[in-house]
């Protein structure tokens, strides 16, 4: 899932709650919850903390940031310090998640204080040394697409020089899919061979172009829609091949 934005509506936080209700009352439980980006609106402590509760999941969970979260509270709230020292509070928040059968490695693609994203030198030399420890298969994932969607306020911020990611992911065959946020609406295509899926989004739904009638100096925000349900995507993987679906949450 992706783009939660605790404080971004009135609803915010309503709507992840019932995101995550919605997975700790399956019948089956999900083997790991991944978060791509942008978990508060403000990157604010208050909103965080609201985060926090709203994302108790009943299983393993890694995170993220995205454009709108800050790494400092976003480290202070989220994250367990330990391990996290005072040197670390601003560099990025890479993070990795080992389960049976699969590791997901999430990159921060945030650049503080703009929207588009970047992975640094310092993720992408964390990206390689991951990707270089053990031989089993890998999810690659971060808030920023690495590819124009056809959404242009979305494509006009998204990961900029995808080509670093690129020569990466194409050198270490374990890599299996791309996960990304960011763009509000789910997504699907093929980057660096792999399959690439976008995260639909838990606060707002982005609509395409064809949907609209915009006004000749529209934003963003005229393009999203807050009254359409969260949505989520859940991954099948039997080691080689993913399969994604899409829910939405009524």
């Amino acid at each position: 899932m992706s783009d939660i934005h605790i404080g971004g509506s009135e609803q915010s936080a309503e709507r992840a709650m019932r995101v995550r209700d919605y997975l700790n009352g399956l019948p089956s439980p999900v083997d790991a919850v991944v978060v791509t980006g942008d978990i508060a609106d403000h990157g604010l402590v208050e909103e965080y903390e609201i985060a926090r509760e709203a994302m108790r999941y009943d299983a393993p969970t890694v995170v993220c940031p995205g454009n709108h979260d800050s790494r400092p509270e976003f480290r202070k709230v989220l994250l367990d310090p330990a391990g996290e020292s005072e040197s670390d509070e601003a560099g990025p928040v890479n993070r990795a998640l080992q389960l049976d059968g699969l590791t997901i490695l999430l990159c921060d693609s945030s650049i503080p204080g703009r929207h588009d994203g970047y992975l640094d030198d310092e993720t992408i030399g964390w990206l390689e040394a991951e990707l270089s420890r053990g031989d089993g298969p890998v999810f690659v994932g971060m808030h920023h697409p690495p590819i124009a969607l056809g959404l242009p306020s979305v494509d006009a911020i998204r990961l900029t020089a995808p080509e670093r990611l690129e020569r990466v992911v194409r050198a270490h065959p374990r890599v299996k899919a791309v996960l990304v946020g960011h763009a509000h609406t789910a997504a699907s295509a093929v980057f660096a061979g792999l399959p690439l899926v976008v995260a639909p989004g838990v606060v707002s739904t982005l609509m395409m172009p064809s949907e609209l009638v915009l006004p000749a100096d529209w934003t963003e925000d005229d393009a999203l829609n807050f009254d359409l349900p969260p949505a989520i995507t859940l991954h099948v993987f039997d080691g080689d091949r993913l399969v994604s679906h899409t829910r939405v949450i009524l």
